[in-house]
């Protein structure tokens, strides 16, 4: 009896004592989470509130700037962009080098021109990195690709907190290797505070699949009845698409001189201006970005009305 009840207390003891220690365990790793909260995140915050105030002036002055700069009035730069980044694989192969080198220096160039873009005070840039159909590439040239995707996805992460750029994806999630898919919701959800230039990464994109996407998901809410027949209108359909709530592109820009638009945006560069160039993407420089710009400032931009050789005053663009 007497052992039993010296057991018993033993056992109490351990308890106890497992019971003292996983609470000494919480409470530190609580205190070492409010350290790094008050530390980084809290000053952090407190900043990026602050500045949401000063962004669409700093928006609007460095755009003021880049258009002196070049000669230009505000009303001439394109605020909206959208890239169809081609010719990877030719840069690669006039060097003897293999495709997925030309598609880590592609991704440099990526990187380089999203900050040319925040700079110039472009509001939005969208960026088609892989389509549906890319997916039919030799399998070992895929399976880079996503390596690279994973650590770019990852990388990047600085440069977008420290410009205030907002990153988003478009395209289907789904479809894309798990790792993938962790690394690009992580750098979405850090970077969705951010309230500077809004970069679009076309992933895993199809402009029809997102068209059919669209229509699923409005075709369900009609079913829920939570929708009428008479609301659904170009309005409705913008709203559902990838690139809801984003103004549509004021100029798209290809490279490599192919003159196709590739199943890329094709509800919303209806009135897009296009720029098509011969240069590589892996060589295409912020020389050559000043290039398509200066190109869009000569354009009459008329959106179906009667043209008027006057400059431009405000944007006509069918709102999404």
């Amino acid at each position: 009896m007497l052992r039993r009840n010296s057991n018993l207390a033993t056992g109490s003891w351990i308890k106890n004592e497992l019971r003292v220690s996983r609470t000494s365990i919480d409470t530190s790793i609580d205190n070492v989470k409010q350290k790094i909260y008050f530390r980084y995140f809290k000053p952090l915050s407190a900043l990026v509130a602050k500045n949401k105030k000063k962004v669409k002036k700093s928006l609007e002055e460095k755009l003021r700037k880049t258009a002196k700069r070049l000669g230009l009035t505000s009303k001439q730069m394109p605020r909206h962009i959208a890239i169809i980044m081609d010719g990877n694989g030719r840069w690669a192969a006039r060097r003897a080098l293999s495709r997925v080198e030309g598609h880590r220096q592609g991704a440099k160039t990526a990187e380089k021109m999203a900050q040319c873009c925040a700079d110039f005070g472009v509001e939005s840039l969208i960026l088609y990195s892989f389509s549906i159909e890319n997916w039919k590439r030799p399998k070992a040239e895929v399976n880079a690709l996503m390596n690279l995707y994973t650590e770019y996805l990852t990388t990047i992460r600085p440069k977008l907190m420290q410009n205030n750029v907002r990153l988003i994806h478009l395209g289907r999630l789904g479809g894309l290797p798990a790792a993938v898919q962790a690394e690009l919701t992580e750098t979405v959800e850090m970077s969705a505070g951010n309230t500077g230039m809004t970069l679009g990464l076309a992933l895993n994109y199809g402009a029809r699949a997102e068209i059919v996407d669209a229509v699923r998901k409005i075709a369900q809410e009609y079913k829920k009845e939570r929708l009428n027949l008479k609301d659904i209108d170009e309005q409705c359909i913008s709203r559902h698409l990838y690139t809801a709530g984003l103004a549509e592109p004021d100029l798209l820009i290809r490279t490599a001189n192919e003159m196709r638009v590739s199943n890329f945006l094709l509800w919303q560069i209806s009135y897009s201006e296009f720029y098509v160039t011969k240069t590589l993407w892996p060589d295409f420089k912020k020389a050559n970005l000043e290039k398509a710009i200066l190109a869009y400032a000569k354009r009459n931009r008329r959106f179906g009305a009667i043209s008027d050789p006057r400059p431009q005053t405000q944007d006509h663009r069918p709102k999404s």
